[in-house]
């Protein structure tokens, strides 16, 4: 509290306003702070969202009570983790992880709280003056909510610090009709369960086999789009349902004489049931399927899977134990992996986590594998257990070297990491305040993604005459570029020089005016730009209109001189949209100067007679 009121430049215990807002500040930074220590990010849902309504609610006292304008709760976070160092060490270790989240949220919601703030007071505030009710308006604090991304909890807390409440019924009430705006846009129709045999539970098979004997338990019709599609639920099945960032199997249930296919489009977990997605149904359920998952995608999908556990811990080997996964997406294509990590890694950091990840391939570490073991013991055991997710009583438990790799988790995986082949990283980016995103490839992608590399690379050898250095080679060819670029920018400035004075003599003086139509060969906007001001500087009481073809696309350009503006009122803006429709295209610009462009290049000699036109 002394630190913000000595950075506030106020003293605490002279003014109750200013001694709430510090209160709330140093209250709200202690939860938010421990919050992100133990790992849980700012975000739009569930427990992240508390997180950021937390941090909204002081960085808004901040900002209205104590005029910190920019990001400063921040700065508390030292200050913090030093008081607490004896108590919560980890604070301490992560301070400048935590200060780096907080500073990122307090930026970004700093914009959307000034935009707010000034809707408030201007509208809604304006609007209350005037009206002996001392309730606003529920759509009012709709649309402060819904245009300005401003929370209802931070609507109230002013309202109420000015008497007044708000229309939360009708709050609500907006707000619902914007959700069924927004679910009839994204709308399901489904028909009712049609029973073709006893039970109720699907028995997962597809840890240990591919194809798997069946009965079709039922089925229902759905509708969305206008598509119809059927979800069908087996007692038995080998295919996995989308969960834990894992995309759903495909294949095909066959009937049991093996000459009907229906294919498989997706599966997935409803209501703890597994559905099968098929766009046709066998016209005969009775009797015994075959329940075939398409081997090729699930081998990929457990290769990128594999990979997602072992680039984990690498990357906590490689950047620091803080490193937490924020969210996974895995198929046969590639796998994408969210991270806790606030800066963006470099080549060096990136290296150093695909050799880790290809040394641990090339061990051939067979998988150890879990089933039904007691949440405690795997805890105890060190396993690493994902910040959010819901774990039952009994978990399984997949490890990929005691040492290295130990983790909770439901999918499917490849029986040693060997079957990988390969493990590149093709990307590294943002995707939220301390939130990082590595996409990645193994087995044959990332085989076709190094053959890709390695023809690009012969191809440029060919192109450069196989030179000895590529690297040198291609340095000496930008630095070569840079030159000739600087010697023919020396060369059309040169020509656009020489040219204003060819053009300025062909002045044509029409109702007092010195009218002067050419077309022009120039190869940039600039150089043409260029030259109507050099034009401008010669010729007095000047209509100038330029047409080219730059790039093969007809353009014009229309300068000005300023007393044909104030006496004559006449504006380039005005003139070149009409000459424009005779190009095709459309421009504008500012009352002595005007540009535009087109497709018609055949149009340009008609507009510029059409200049002239306007004059006469």
């Amino acid at each position: 509290i002394q630190f913000i009121a000595m950075e506030a430049k106020v003293v605490y215990g002279e003014d109750e306003k200013f001694d709430i807002a510090m209160r709330v500040m140093a209250d709200h930074i202690r939860a938010i702070s421990f919050c992100i220590a133990d790992g849980q990010l700012p975000s739009n849902n569930k427990a992240g969202y508390v997180i950021r309504r937390i941090l909204r609610r002081a960085v808004r006292y901040a900002y209205q009570y104590l005029g910190f304008k920019e990001p400063f709760l921040n700065k508390l976070v030292p200050v913090l983790a030093e008081q607490f160092s004896g108590v919560f060490p980890e604070l301490k270790a992560q301070q400048d992880f935590v200060q780096k989240v907080i500073r990122e949220e307090e930026a970004a919601f700093l914009r959307t709280l000034e935009q707010g703030i000034n809707y408030f007071n201007k509208q809604i505030v304006a609007g209350m003056i005037n009206s002996d009710d001392l309730k606003i308006d529920g759509n009012a604090a709709f649309l402060l909510h819904d245009t300005y991304g401003f929370p209802i909890d931070l609507t109230e807390l002013m309202a109420r610090e000015k008497g007044w409440n708000v229309d939360m019924d009708g709050f609500t009430k907006a707000l619902n009709e914007q959700k069924i705006r927004s679910r009839a846009a994204t709308a399901i129709d489904t028909g009712d369960w049609i029973i073709v045999n006893e039970g109720d539970e699907t028995e997962f098979t597809g840890y240990e086999e591919l194809e798997t004997e069946c009965l079709i338990l039922r089925y229902r019709s759905i509708t969305s789009k206008g598509k119809e599609q059927f979800q069908v639920v087996l007692d038995r099945t080998p295919f996995y349902a989308e969960s834990g960032g894992q995309a759903g199997d495909t294949g095909r249930l066959e009937d049991h004489s093996r000459l009907f296919q229906f294919e498989v489009k997706d599966t997935k977990k409803e209501n703890g049931l597994i559905i099968h997605y098929l766009d046709l149904l066998p016209e005969d359920f009775s009797g015994k399927f075959w329940a075939l998952v398409d081997e090729s995608k699930r081998k990929s999908a457990e290769n990128n899977h594999t990979a997602t556990h072992l680039m984990h811990a690498a990357l906590k080997k490689v950047l620091g134990s803080q490193v937490n996964q924020k969210g996974s997406l895995v198929n046969s294509e590639y796998l994408r992996f969210d991270f806790s990590h606030f800066s963006k890694l470099n080549a060096a950091e990136i290296s150093e986590v695909e050799i880790i990840v290809n040394q641990k391939i090339r061990e051939n570490i067979s998988l150890k594998e879990q089933r039904d073991v007691p949440y405690d013991e795997a805890l105890r055991s060190g396993v690493t257990a994902l910040f959010g997710e819901k774990y039952g009583d009994f978990v399984r438990v997949i490890t990929f070297d005691d040492h290295f790799s130990k983790e909770l988790c439901g999918g499917t995986h490849v029986k040693s990491t060997g079957q990988l082949g390969y493990f590149k990283i093709i990307s590294e980016s943002a995707v939220a305040a301390g939130v990082r995103r590595i996409e990645a490839i193994t087995g044959e992608k990332s085989q076709e993604f190094i053959r890709n590399q390695n023809t690009l690379i012969s191809d440029l050898k060919v192109l450069l005459k196989n030179p000895v250095d590529m690297i040198k080679s291609v340095e000496s060819l930008i630095e070569e570029n840079s030159l000739l670029k600087k010697e023919a920018e020396k060369s059309i400035i040169e020509k656009s020089a020489l040219l204003k004075y060819e053009i300025a003599k062909k002045v044509e003086v029409i109702n007092g005016i010195n009218f002067i139509a050419e077309i022009v060969e120039l190869p940039n906007g600039d150089s043409v730009k260029n030259l109507a001001f050099g034009i401008k500087d010669l010729v007095e009481d000047l209509f100038l209109v330029l047409g080219t073809r730059i790039g093969g696309k007809p353009g014009l350009t229309v300068m000005l001189s300023e007393n044909l503006i104030n006496d004559r009122g006449l504006n380039a803006g005005a003139i070149i949209r009409e000459l424009a429709k005779e190009i095709g295209g459309s421009g504008g610009g500012q009352p002595f100067y005007a540009t535009a462009g087109g497709k018609k290049n055949e149009g340009i000699e008609i507009a510029l007679e059409k200049a002239k036109s306007l004059i006469k």
